[in-house]
């Protein structure tokens, strides 16, 4: 669990953190290995045995005062009894993990534990889109084929297709056979039939360690409908607009509660991954795509504000039921048309899932996502709570979760990687804050989740595949606890900033604002932020030159006393260069939006920084590094001399070679080089496959590597070359601050 704040002293009051301009904040990356500093947690049993404030509901920690009979909580400080067992536990304290560390692991009992084996069992589906073209086909075929081979021995497979009509598959026989149920054209219509009446749930599912080439097989049967089925079936619609025939919306609330029948017998939890090569345009769930038409031509209205929020509650609601069906969904789309992901997104992302968008089948990095994805561990059935002492509280909360109907500050989690990462801000409970306590601020993060474990495999050959290749629940309790130092003043405060972390809270905020408020809003919000800290920190340091009483001459705009402060005019230009928010007449396509918001949402801070400011490192040769960094700027590639360079923008990933580079250097760059380990090393730790280029200025068109150069751009313009760019930039905010500070 990595706990990572925007402060590592916290403001003694509201004063204090109103004047220091920084948000006062924290990530959380929950099911991460180990801790931000590298160290794992300590491991133990009998985690519901752990003693818990009787006031705040706080867990006993390391930091508890602890004497023979009883302990004083961390957190509110009330003193609590000790039972009996626990006085034996804690009179040997290195026994006990949560007496050695203050990030302990514990596993608790797991309810109803007879039936583990049973329900264990990890259960996969794919729905794939027939209304589309052969290209898409077979770039899912080759998905598939990767996923089959990352899942482990015991797991079921269901294969269902799409269209006009929902197709199942049987693939336990000699020959893989299809049932087609047809989807009604209404958009509030049943299917005329239960897919479980068309086929039963366990002929469906199949066990991949006996079926995995007859599942191959099915998967080369798998055609386009025609157009003229598609036309033939769909019809006439509203308004006289021929509808299509991608009943997208239909087949996954039958697929959703046809699984549902299993949930808690058969699994425990099954993940759907959905491909889509177009919008939603028949039965339940379609989606009116000309609306994208409309905005984008029209100029009286704000086309990022109406595109953004989503259509029809249709998709939020059925991530509910999935949720109650014990079912998440991964949404894979290959397209450049327009599909309304603002609508689609909550399925997958109020799922527990996750959400991809590929723009073509050329240079897809499918079949390595899906190997990726299902090649790492995963926790389910995750609770988070946030439990901080009395002198603050938590505020809001981000991130991919649904908020507990009942109880504040719990976050439930349906699916959750080792990548995903929330975020929490805070404020102070009352006017004092931290100025009449002695004890330090503590914030404690307990996650509870359930992993699937296989057990040893029978070797009897005798025995059914269930019974042969068995699973077990394991559910644990992680617990991290932190104590924080308070700040003397303003200076401390920016002392202790963490640039990284500032930066994931601003996109959170202006992903929201956006939502609410339209982009213009959102930019706005996080230039004043950025004036108004500039202010402050030069307020502060006392560094303003007047020229006379009413004309200031000079303000710091680069923060030149405070280094942990200088990283932040650069990221925040970025995040203004960003497709997040730059206008949608610049280019910037709604559901590519949509998709950088499913993905920055979730991304731990040094990934979101390299995904909105990308790393620009060179090298003298493929066996030597240059420079680890460079800014991104023209003047930079020149001024450094270097032949070579290597740009990490998180989903991409580009070696740049110089026109004047020396022909005798291998191009591309070889395969045992430094500079190729240094690409592996990134794509293994990656949460998601970055399409690798290999760009030659000699020969090569440039613009893929030239477009991160953005400190050479225009913030409010077309991003083309110009004279204005981060330095222009710097000079707004600088008169920008001057007025304020007239005030």
């Amino acid at each position: 669990m990595a706990v990572r704040a925007c402060l590592s002293r916290f403001p003694v009051d509201a004063e204090a953190q109103e004047s220091c301009g920084i948000p006062w904040a924290l990530t959380v990356t929950p099911f991460a290995a180990v801790d931000e500093h590298g160290n794992p947690a300590a491991y133990g049993s009998d985690g519901h045995l752990l003693p818990r404030c009787e006031n705040c509901w706080g867990y006993f920690n390391s930091h508890c005062e602890l004497d023979h009979w009883s302990w004083s909580c961390a957190l509110c400080g009330s003193l609590n009894g000790l039972t009996s067992e626990a006085i034996d536990r804690y009179s040997q304290p290195q026994a006990c993990a949560e007496m050695r560390s203050s990030f302990i692991d514990l596993e608790i009992p797991v309810e109803g534990s007879a039936s583990d084996a049973l329900q264990a069992r990890p259960v996969y589906v794919a729905a794939v889109d027939l209304s589309s073209s052969e290209e898409f086909l077979e770039l899912i075929k080759s998905a598939l084929l990767a996923a089959l081979e990352a899942l482990s021995p015991g797991s079921l497979f269901g294969l269902v297709t799409f269209s006009h009509k929902i197709g199942l598959y049987d693939v336990q026989g000699a020959i893989p056979v299809v049932k087609n149920v047809f989807i009604p054209p209404d958009s509030d219509g049943g299917l005329p039939v239960n897919l479980e009446d068309v086929m039963p749930l366990l002929s469906f599912l199949a066990p991949v360690e006996n079926c995995k080439d007859r599942i191959a097989a099915a998967l080369e049967t798998l055609k386009p409908t025609t157009s003229w089925e598609r036309t033939t079936a769909a019809g006439q619609g509203l308004d006289g607009v021929l509808l299509g025939g991608r009943g997208f919306g239909a087949a996954m609330e039958a697929l959703i509660s046809y699984l549902s029948s299993e949930y808690g017998n058969t699994f425990a939890l099954a993940r759907v991954f959905a491909f889509l090569s177009g919008p939603p345009d028949y039965g339940a769930g379609l989606l009116d795509t000309r609306r994208y038409g409309e905005q984008y031509a029209s100029k009286g209205e704000d086309a990022d504000l109406a595109l953004l929020p989503e259509q029809t509650p249709f998709y939020k609601d059925l991530a509910a039921a999935a949720v109650q069906a014990g079912v998440c969904v991964d949404m894979f789309a290959v397209t450049n048309e327009y599909t309304d992901l603002a609508s689609l997104k909550f399925l997958s992302i109020e799922s527990g899932g996750s959400l991809f968008l590929y723009a073509n089948t050329d240079d897809s990095t499918l079949p390595q996502d899906m190997y990726r994805m299902l090649s790492r561990p995963y926790a389910f059935g995750c609770v988070l709570r946030l439990r901080t002492s009395s002198e603050f509280k938590p505020g809001h909360a981000h991130g991919h979760f649904f908020p507990d109907p009942q109880y504040e500050n719990v976050q439930h989690i349906i699916c959750c990687d080792s990548f995903a990462t929330y975020a929490y801000d805070f404020e102070f409970a009352n006017h004092d804050g931290f100025s009449r306590h002695t004890d330090p601020p503590v914030i404690q993060i307990a996650f509870k989740y359930t992993i699937v474990v296989p057990c040893e495999e029978t070797s009897n050959a005798d025995l059914n595949s269930a019974t042969r290749f068995r699973h077990s629940l394991k559910r644990r309790l992680r617990i991290r606890t932190l104590q924080y130092s308070t700040a003397r003043d303003i200076n401390d405060l920016h002392d202790s900033v963490d640039s990284e972390v500032v930066l994931s809270i601003l996109v959170h905020k202006v992903m929201l604002a956006s939502l609410e408020q339209g982009v213009r809003e959102s930019r706005l919000l996080v230039r004043d932020w950025l004036v108004i800290l500039t202010a402050q920190y030069n307020d502060a340091h006392k560094l303003v030159q007047y020229e006379n009483a009413s004309s200031i001459a000079h303000v710091d705009v680069g923060f030149s006393q405070c280094p942990q402060l200088q990283p932040l005019p650069r990221l925040v230009f970025a995040l203004l260069r960003s497709p997040l928010l730059r206008f949608h007449e610049e280019g910037v396509h709604p559901d590519y939006r949509i998709y950088l918001q499913c993905l920055y949402s979730a991304l731990e801070p040094p990934s979101l920084q390299r995904a909105i400011y990308p790393v620009l490192m060179s090298f003298a040769t493929p066996d030597k590094q240059a420079y680890p960094r460079h800014s991104l700027s023209r003047a930079a590639l020149i001024t450094s001399g270097s032949p070579i360079f290597f740009l990490d923008a998180f989903t991409n990933l580009i070696v740049y070679y110089s026109p004047t580079a020396d022909a005798s250097l291998p191009y591309p760059p070889p395969h045992d080089c430094l500079l190729r380990n240094t690409i592996n090393r990134l794509k293994q730790e990656r949460s998601i496959t970055p399409k690798l280029t290999f760009i030659h200025g000699q020969h090569d068109d440039t613009t893929a590597f030239e477009s991160y150069l953005i400190e050479e751009q225009d913030v409010d313009g077309t991003g083309f070359p110009s004279i204005t760019g981060f330095v222009a930039f710097l000079e707004e905010v600088s008169r920008d601050v001057a007025e304020y500070l007239k005030r």
